[in-house]
């Protein structure tokens, strides 16, 4: 099928853009990426990249037109391939469905459109996207509704960090003249277990009552695919269905070394029902999950150590962020040993001898193996699937190589969050009822890491981005902010890095305060196309933290208003 060409909307203004000139002519062949033809806006002048390999089919509007955003001005498809009637303009609402998408392989009319198999965010999410659309949906959950998210990951974890910034704000009382006869405290974990429940318990409800006011048949058991493409409950319950989303969610990575076997080395899903404090605690792996937990057991008491394989902790985020977030972790008391390996766990005494390469054996009460998260591939059942080291593979549809299948969330291994989830499982629904036309956009996915401070990003770092682009960085500190310095929070800053050439934003990170809020204006940013000029026609309130946002920004081009004077960067 051909490939549109269209006028892009280079930013929120932008309405229509003069084509300055072909590079390619009508008939030859155009590799991904090589340069199409030559745009010229008020603002910019750009360049337009082939999306995929093709021949130029057809030009539509020639060198020197002006033409409205969106619209037709070319085609790209196989050689000598037909073209839709010339000048159509670029539909704003979703393209017909495909053919394999209506295939319902003969199902009854008692069958159910559509059977999720996983209550996580995905498969919850997709169950409700689906009867919103009007089909008859039925859910499958081996567990509890909500996955792991919200039972044993993202949700129980702030509950326990927000315990911490409550400690650690009682810690800066006095410095406030606030005063408490004695500062000494104890966490009682049982009473934290309780209030982790109340929280879950009120969220799985909230699922629960959801899925019921949309009419979802909810069945309780291990839901498994059919060769003939229907869901098993527990082996014997049999659903029939024309569609079927498989959102089974993921498991907690194992790693191979002695030892690991020891009751007292435990997982994520263990250490939240812990009942008490360790002395002292080893986290295997310095990822987001190990991390957030660390803080947390450190701000309780424990003797923290972070041992990480890689040079730095958090090695998804962008290395200054990551460089900043050791130090302020260590200035607190944590231990962090990266470029490390772990060789061996020895049990001995009721505590734990854990071997390193290179340096001494550590002692520790306790152990969180924290190395991250698997597709959990129980549900695939009778069916084969295209799978790439161990995810269902899955195209921009979420549908996997059996058609009528589709598998969103942890299961296929794109994004691993919970936020991409549920935005894949709206597409998996609407694809799956609708014919395959709504595409899930993961690369603008923001990410969070709720420490203390938070840290969070979107898009390239740094070192992604200098690989592609000439690139200008922008940067502005928690330290000169006014509403950071009132609320003893005045650590970290906001880094925004820009294509020079256009201005474009190509990543934002940040390290402070509610950088898990902040980050989403930048990813809102960044999908609506927003320059760093039109950026900084906006007002932010005073006196925020999201003014260290707007600061960043104007660094870009050395403009910001409270910073020392510097050199004007200027953006093509």
């Amino acid at each position: 099928m051909a490939l549109e060409v269209i006028m892009p909307k280079a930013g929120v203004d932008m309405t229509e853009g003069q084509i300055v000139q072909w590079n390619k002519k009508v008939g030859e062949f155009v590799k991904e990426g090589e340069i199409l033809l030559e745009i010229m806006t008020d603002k910019v002048s750009m360049e337009l990249e082939a999306e995929e390999d093709g021949y130029l089919i057809a030009i539509l509007k020639g060198d020197g037109e002006t033409v409205p955003v969106t619209e037709v001005i070319g085609y790209l498809g196989e050689e000598g391939e037909n073209i839709p009637t010339a000048g159509a303009v670029a539909p704003e609402a979703s393209p017909a469905p495909t053919a394999s998408a209506s295939n319902d392989d003969g199902k009854s009319d008692d069958a159910f459109d559509i059977v999720v198999i996983g209550g996580g965010p995905a498969g919850y999410v997709a169950a409700i996207k689906a009867a919103q659309l009007g089909g008859k949906v039925a859910l499958v959950e081996k567990s509890e509704l909500g996955g792991t998210c919200l039972n044993r990951g993202c949700i129980p974890t702030k509950t326990y960090l927000h315990n911490a910034e409550i400690i650690e704000n009682i810690g800066h009382a006095a410095n406030r003249g606030i005063v408490i006869e004695n500062p000494n405290f104890t966490v009682d974990m049982e009473k934290l277990l309780e209030t982790k429940s109340k929280v879950v318990n009120t969220l799985v409800g909230g699922v629960a009552g959801l899925l019921r006011s949309y009419g979802v048949t909810v069945h309780k058991g291990i839901g498994t695919i059919t060769k003939d493409k229907n869901v098993l409950v527990n082996g014997s319950e049999l659903l029939e269905t024309k569609k079927i989303i498989l959102a089974g969610g993921s498991k907690v990575s194992k790693i191979n070394v002695p030892g690991m076997e020891s009751p007292l080395v435990m997982t994520s899903d263990d250490i939240l029902e812990m009942n008490e404090v360790p002395e002292s605690l080893v986290i295997i792996g310095g990822g987001v999950v190990g991390i957030e937990l660390g803080q947390a057991f450190m701000t309780f008491g424990s003797k923290v150590t972070v041992i990480e394989m890689m040079d730095r902790i958090v090695p998804a985020m962008d290395a200054e962020v990551s460089k900043n977030l050791r130090l302020i972790l260590e200035r607190k008391g944590m231990t962090i040993l990266t470029g490390t390996k772990l060789q061996e766990i020895v049990e001995e005494n009721g505590q734990l001898r854990i071997k390193v390469e290179g340096k001494d054996d550590i002692i520790a009460s306790k152990a969180l193996l924290s190395i991250g998260r698997v597709p959990d591939l129980e549900g695939i059942g009778e069916v084969e699937f295209e799978l790439d080291r161990g995810r269902i593979k899955v195209n921009e549809y979420m549908e996997t190589s059996v058609p009528g299948i589709y598998a969103p969330g942890d299961i296929n291994g794109t994004k691993m969050l919970a936020h991409a989830a549920f935005r894949m499982g709206e597409v998996a629904a609407e694809n799956a009822l609708k014919g395959n036309h709504a595409v899930a956009k993961l690369n603008l996915t923001p990410a969070a890491i709720y420490t203390l401070p938070e840290v969070a990003a979107v898009g390239l770092t740094e070192e992604q981005a200098r690989e592609k682009y000439d690139v200008a960085i922008g940067k502005f500190n928690f330290a000169a902010n006014g509403r950071a310095i009132a609320s003893d929070a005045a650590q970290g800053f906001v880094k925004v890095i820009a294509d020079k050439k256009y201005g474009e934003i190509l990543g934002v990170h940040i390290i402070g305060p509610a950088a898990a809020e902040l980050i989403n204006e930048a990813s809102s940013i960044i999908e609506m196309e927003i320059t760093v000029e039109e950026m900084l026609k906006t007002i932010h309130g005073h006196p925020t933290y999201s003014e260290v946002m707007y600061e960043a920004f104007a660094d870009v081009l050395g403009m910001a208003i409270h910073s020392p004077k510097k050199n004007k960067r200027k953006i093509e």
